[in-house]
C-alpha cells in the first residue's frame, strides 16, 4: 500500500485564501471552503478515536468560546443531507453546550481514511489522546484500512517502535486499559505490566501500583525481581543466544525470544495485528 504522508497536520487542508464569503451559504452545493452553518446540520465523526470526553475541559472550553468566539473552525465534509465532522469534536460539543445554532467549519473533501488520520492527528499532536484510545485508533489503520505500521509512523510523525508499543497495550486485560484510559497509571506503568507474564500477575502489579503510589522505576524493579532467574540458571545460557535474540529484534522490529532445550529449542516471534504477521512473513521470504 502506498505510504500516505498526513503528519504535516491540519494546517495543511485549511485554504491559504477564504475566498468569496461563504457564511450564508447551506446548501449540499457548498463542499469545500469556509462557512458557517447550522449546527443540526452537523453530525460526529464515527471515526474519531477519542472515546471519553473530560467534563471539565469542555464546560472551560465552552466558557472560552463565550467570551473570545471560535479561534478556530471545525473541520467537515459534505455528505448526504449534511455535514460530518472530521476535527474538531470538542468544539462541536462545546458550541452545544451553549446551545449556538450555528458553527463556523471549513469544509473539505476526505475519504474515510482522511477523516480517521486527521482525528487521530488533531489529537495526538496535541498530546490530547489517552493511550489506548491511541492504539485503539492505530488498530483500526491496520485493520480497516490495511495500513502498516510503518504507514502509520509515517502519518501520525512517531517512529514505528512507538507505534509497535502503543499497539502492544490492547493485550492488557481491559480493566488496566481503563486504569490507563482514565489516568490512574500512566503508560510507563502499563509497559512494565506487559512483561508479565498472565493476566492475573499483570491485574496484581496493577492494584499494588494504584494502593501503593509506585512510581514507574519502582515498577519496573517489581517486574525485575519477580522475573530474577537463579544465578546458576543464567551460567547454564548459552552467552550468544542475547546477542542473537537482539539481532533478530531489530530484524523484525518486534520481541524475540529464544529457548533452547536438550535436542533443539524455539523461537517466537510477536506480532500484534494480521498486518504485522504479514510484514513479518514478508521479511522472513525476504532474508531466506
Amino acid at each position: 500500500m502506498e505510504k500516505r504522508v498526513l503528519g504535516r497536520g491540519l494546517g495543511a487542508l485549511i485554504p491559504d485564501k477564504q475566498g468569496p464569503d461563504k457564511s450564508h451559504i447551506l446548501d449540499s452545493k457548498v463542499r469545500q471552503g469556509i462557512a458557517n452553518i447550522p449546527i443540526d446540520k452537523i453530525t460526529v465523526n464515527k471515526y474519531q478515536p477519542r472515546e471519553n470526553f473530560d467534563q471539565e475541559a469542555l464546560e472551560n472550553l465552552a466558557a472560552s468560546i463565550k467570551e473570545k468566539g471560535f479561534i478556530q473552525p471545525v473541520l467537515v465534509k459534505a455528505i448526504q443531507n449534511g455535514y460530518e465532522l472530521i476535527a474538531g469534536e470538542r468544539r462541536y460539543r462545546a458550541a452545544k453546550m451553549l446551545n449556538l445554532t450555528e458553527l463556523p467549519v471549513i469544509i473539505k473533501e476526505a475519504s474515510d481514511i482522511d477523516s480517521l488520520e486527521l482525528s487521530i492527528i488533531e489529537n495526538v499532536q496535541r498530546e490530547d489522546l489517552n493511550p489506548i484510545d491511541q492504539a485503539k485508533a492505530y488498530k483500526r489503520l491496520l485493520d480497516e484500512f490495511n495500513m502498516t505500521q510503518e504507514n502509520i509512523a509515517v502519518t501520525i510523525g512517531k517512529d514505528r517502535a512507538t507505534i509497535a508499543n502503543i499497539l502492544r497495550l490492547l493485550k492488557l486485560p481491559q480493566k488496566i486499559q481503563e486504569y490507563v484510559s482514565r489516568g490512574t497509571i500512566s503508560m510507563g506503568h502499563a509497559r512494565a505490566i506487559l512483561a508479565l507474564s498472565n493476566d492475573a500477575e499483570q491485574l496484581r502489579l496493577c492494584n499494588k501500583i494504584i494502593k501503593k503510589g509506585l512510581s514507574v522505576r519502582e515498577t519496573e524493579g517489581y517486574v525485575q525481581k519477580s522475573q530474577a532467574v537463579p544465578k546458576k540458571k543464567l551460567a547454564e545460557k548459552d552467552p550468544n543466544l542475547a546477542s542473537v535474540e537482539e539481532g533478530l529484534r531489530e530484524l523484525f522490529g518486534t520481541k524475540v525470544k529464544i529457548t533452547k532445550g536438550k535436542r533443539g529449542g524455539r523461537i517466537e516471534i510477536e506480532f500484534y495485528s494480521d498486518n504485522d504477521l504479514e510484514r513479518i512473513i514478508t521479511l522472513l521470504k525476504s532474508n531466506r
